[in-house]
């Protein structure tokens, strides 16, 4: 197993349904815990700064700063709801004209030089879009952005690819969706959910990251 398929293994994931949002709409939270190479101040640093984010994540743009507003090139954006250096940052994360959820990253000392990350998203979530993609749908994403950070803080500072799609298409690529999506079925298993939904939103969330290539049939 390759060192960034490998990375799959090091988190620990987990789901939970809070209280409702309206309807049949329910509170969903997806938590991913994992340790890194590095001290608290260097991971805080290189969650909270400008120059550094988008080495690991994406360009972005914004205030930065309690109360602040950012906006991730191509991808989210919100508000700064809370910032207390080194160990907790919780922001709003929109997209589009849905309803924005919240982002919380907690860190702290793990053993030796390490940092213990935790992250949690909130969110209201659509129950048909739930029953299709399960929490893959931002779990999977959760993945590849901290494996972009697990890069930059062990590699000497290394940038995201320059083509992180065209990675997604690679062989490599693939089975590190495959996996994480298949990481995120069980934690949604040992979430309650039945044997069948999970292993079909976790088939669902693979073919959305890493669609298979033209002309080799459906998706395994």
């Amino acid at each position: 197993m390759s060192e960034i398929i490998d990375q799959i293994t090091q988190a620990h994931r987990a789901v939970r349904t809070g209280n409702g949002g309206g309807g049949d709409h329910v509170t969903r939270r997806v938590l991913i815990r994992r340790a890194y190479p590095a001290p608290v101040e260097d991971v805080w640093d290189a969650c909270t700064t400008a120059e550094r984010i988008g080495r690991w994540l994406t360009p972005v743009t914004g205030d930065l700063r309690l109360g602040g507003k950012y906006q991730l090139e191509g991808n989210a954006g919100g508000e700064i709801l809370r910032c207390e250096a080194p160990r907790l940052l919780r922001v709003t994360w929109g997209m589009g004209d849905g309803p924005a959820s919240e982002v919380e990253v907690r860190l702290a000392p793990g053993d030796a030089a390490e940092t213990l990350l935790e992250l949690e998203h909130t969110a209201v979530v659509d129950p048909e879009f739930w029953r299709k993609y399960g929490p893959g749908a931002v779990g999977v994403g959760w993945d590849l952005a901290l494996l972009g950070l697990f890069l930059h803080l062990s590699k000497g500072g290394a940038s995201r690819p320059d083509d992180p799609v065209g990675w997604m298409m690679s062989p490599e690529g693939r089975e590190y969706v495959t996996r994480s999506s298949d990481a995120w079925g069980d934690a949604y298993r040992e979430a309650g959910a039945p044997e069948a939904e999970a292993a079909a939103a976790a088939a669902e969330t693979t073919a959305f990251y890493a669609p298979p290539p033209p002309g080799s049939g459906p998706a395994a």
